[in-house]
């Protein structure tokens, strides 16, 4: 295990590097020629992660069934992972019931989905057969753009759960305001909606900048109290927040916060102690 830690130190700390050529909006191209490449996916862990699992089991009283009822009329709920990899968090979610979607940006890595789908066999079985098995759906497309909610003849806030897991902390930390600000477009109102966070590294040191970037609890609360606001940052990179201000109107409100009991081992510290945190979100208005 310690064998495999160290590579995936070594391949993430190599990151930073390939990405000072893609600054800004540009990351797109970045994370793409890493996929074109194939010789760089650190983030790969082979597997679902298992504290998104965890909060699907556990949480189901606070994000409700994957199937809603109208009358006679049924239908499912859609999931969305941005950024979401070879997919493995897609055909979970889909294993739970829902309409999954995954969104990535390289044509390479919708390929890699594409083909873990036809392989994955029972790895992700069906958790309740009264529910059954939801449709997975792969999309090519830049999360802050719409063209690829238009492709799929979707609107806006049409998904009633995101999950972002290895997503913020990819994204350079002066993209956080439009990140905080697309999840307020593409998330269904409260209290249907849901945006479930795995946030990590939570205790990695900002000034080491990334990707991964640092991103410990209070960032995620305060980008998305204040979406698309500029947030500050004191010289050690770490968020300047003013605990007496009210959150936005047009703010996620933060209705659940934990340690996982599980996640993927990049999750943890030297000792094992799990340092990843799940935190669950809703939109306000």
């Amino acid at each position: 295990m310690a064998d495999k830690d160290n590579s995936n130190t070594t391949g993430v700390s190599s990151l930073s590097g390939h990405f000072e050529k893609y600054q800004g909006d540009r990351y797109v191209e970045g994370w793409a020629d890493l996929w074109n490449k194939g010789d760089n996916l650190p983030w790969d862990k082979g597997a679902s992660n298992p504290a998104l699992e965890e909060t699907l089991v556990y949480g189901d009283k606070v994000l409700g069934s994957p199937i809603e009822q109208e009358g006679e009329q049924r239908r499912r709920k859609k999931a969305l992972v941005p950024g979401c990899g070879r997919g493995y968090d897609v055909l979970l979610l889909a294993s739970f019931g829902y309409d999954a979607y995954g969104l990535e940006v390289s044509e390479a890595a919708l390929e890699a989905c594409k083909q873990e789908e036809a392989k994955s066999g029972e790895k992700y079985p069906v958790r309740n057969q009264e529910v059954g098995r939801g449709k997975v759906t792969w999309v090519q497309g830049d999360f802050f753009k719409d063209d690829w909610l238009e492709k799929l003849g979707l609107e806006r806030n049409s998904f009633h759960l995101i999950y972002d897991y290895t997503f913020f902390c990819a994204l350079n930390p002066s993209l956080r305001p439009k990140w905080a600000l697309r999840h307020t477009q593409l998330l269904a109102p409260a209290p249907w909606g849901n945006l479930i966070t795995v946030e990590f590294p939570t205790h990695k040191d900002p000034l080491e900048g990334g990707p991964p970037f640092a991103s410990p609890p209070k960032a995620y609360l305060e980008h998305l109290s204040y979406p698309g606001e500029d947030i500050p940052y004191d010289s050690k990179g770490s968020i300047r927040s003013d605990p007496l201000r009210e959150p936005s109107d047009k703010g996620l409100e933060r209705i659940a916060h934990f340690q996982p009991m599980q996640t993927h081992e990049w999750g943890k510290d030297e000792k094992g102690e799990i340092r990843d945190r799940v935190s669950l979100w809703r939109r306000r208005d």
